[in-house]
């Protein structure tokens, strides 16, 4: 690369031309997805043509069409008619701290190198402590998504919990959590990179509600001990991810607090109900955890990806990672909850925590409240409506949301019944105007819907029940 290439690269003129066409082309992008004028959700492509586009556009596609390319091509979490992943349609004033963010790439390793994204990151964590419950001497950190986030709570546990030093030491005996056994597989996977194995992951059944058998705690809890594994942690789940259900957050808390196990609450998508007037009863319980995960780019509006881990006793959020790195961290009497990089997982990340702080500065914790409200309540409403209707059935009733249903149709077997769901999700794909997944419940096959989106009505779903209708009616006579 010729010096001058450089110098065109970093010009500020290039920058502020082709940033300001890009904000007027994201403008409208916005504008036209939110009042639903745009009508697909999603352009589906099959993965190999995907791949082959945009290997041949690296070779003769027209630069000037990359942004209107790419946006074209993806899924567009600002269409109303998106109902698919626990994704947020940000707020579009987040995309400008993430521009910020991404041109000053302050890594935050250590205190020097993000001062006040650092700063701001004790502001909304301790914010987020107080709206848990926690007392004062709560702390908090973000860092890269919920699956890390969870990861970094259990090693906490471990660290406070377990009989043996594992992190300096290695394993001397083996060592489990309790999960329900629709938890959130993010929780399987922590286990398993910390060496539990099969074995470690203690998963207890659910009811017929979804949620976590409390009643089933003690038997495999001392099931566990008597083969010999030293249970240090027990996983609430708020809500799970197939169903959007809460397990019983105050009667977990009980249990942990009686065999003196660590009690963590996976709050990814649904704790930031704490900011609900009308459903932070969900949370019951929670204020008596030891450690709470919540989501920024799910429930609270911003862009992916960020996450806050959130300490009863700041004191484990400093311990965890605890080794000596000469060249980055000092050794020091005070709590220096500024230095990121002795208690996140990862050293260097982004300055996510502008996020947070200009939703809370320029809306306040209200729009937190509306959204989680909104959403929640749009889903106990699309249940009435798909209840009235009988070709459809629900999973069971929402308590978030996130809302499972099928349709349904007299004298159809259990695995017909099945395909014809699935190939309702397919032809929806395909045709893009609506984007929703799909899970499976005890052998039967779900459309599942997740409502992120604050623009999405009900007149939007039950046109989305119109044309699943129409699917239905083209297979069944096919």
């Amino acid at each position: 690369m010729h010096k001058n290439s450089l110098d065109s690269l970093y010009t500020s003129e290039g920058f502020r031309e082709t940033g300001q066409e890009l904000i007027n082309l994201l403008a409208e992008h916005v504008h036209n997805t939110t009042s639903g004028s745009n009508q697909k959700t999603i352009n589906w492509n099959l993965p190999d043509n995907e791949l082959n586009f945009w290997k041949d556009f690296l070779k003769n596609g027209d630069k000037n069409d990359f942004w209107k390319e790419v946006l074209k091509r993806t899924t567009h979490t600002h269409n109303p008619k998106y109902v698919g992943h626990q994704v947020a349609p940000p707020a579009p004033i987040t995309a400008l701290t993430g521009l910020v963010s991404s041109l000053l790439n302050n890594g935050m390793a250590v205190y020097e190198m993000g001062m006040s994204p650092t700063a701001m990151e004790r502001i909304t964590t301790d914010l987020l402590g107080q709206k848990i419950g926690y007392g004062e001497s709560s702390r908090g950190i973000l860092t890269s998504g919920g699956t890390l986030a969870n990861l970094t709570a259990l090693l906490a546990a471990r660290k406070a919990k377990a009989k043996q030093d594992v992190w300096t030491q290695g394993h001397t005996q083996p060592l489990g959590i309790m999960v329900s056994e629709e938890a959130h597989y993010c929780v399987d996977r922590a286990a398993k990179i910390m060496g539990f194995g099969e074995q470690g992951i203690i998963k207890v059944p659910v009811d017929s509600n979804f949620a976590m058998d409390n009643s089933k705690l003690e038997e495999y809890y001392q099931k566990a001990v008597n083969n010999g594994i030293q249970v240090f942690a027990v996983v609430g789940s708020a809500p799970s991810t197939a169903t959007g259900i809460y397990d019983d957050l105050e009667t977990v808390a009980r249990f942990a607090e009686k065999y003196n196990l660590w009690f963590h609450v996976d709050g990814a998508h649904g704790g930031a109900a704490i900011f609900s007037k009308k459903y932070s009863h969900l949370l019951k319980g929670i204020e008596n955890s030891d450690s709470v995960v919540i989501d920024g780019h799910k429930m609270m509006m911003m862009p992916t990806i960020t996450t806050a881990l959130i300490f009863k006793d700041g004191e484990h959020s400093h311990t965890t990672f605890s080794q000596k790195a000469d060249y980055l961290l000092t050794e020091t009497d005070e709590e220096d909850w500024y230095n990121g990089g002795k208690r996140t997982f990862e050293c260097t990340k982004s300055m996510m925590s502008l996020h947070w702080y200009i939703l809370l500065k320029m809306y306040g914790e209200e729009v937190f409240d509306q959204n989680v409200t909104v959403l929640y309540d749009l889903a106990k409403e699309f249940a009435e409506v798909l209840k009235a209707n009988k070709s459809f059935e629900l999973a069971i009733e929402p308590m978030s949301n996130i809302l499972c249903f099928r349709y349904v149709t007299p004298d159809l077997s259990l695995e017909k019944s099945n395909r014809l769901n699935q190939s309702i999700r397919q032809e929806l794909l395909e045709d893009g105007e609506f984007y929703l997944v799909q899970t499976k419940l005890n052998g039967i096959h779900y459309l599942r819907t997740t409502l992120m989106n604050p623009f999405t009505t009900i007149e939007h779903l039950k046109l989305l029940m119109d044309k699943i209708e129409v699917c239905a009616e083209k297979f069944l006579v096919s």
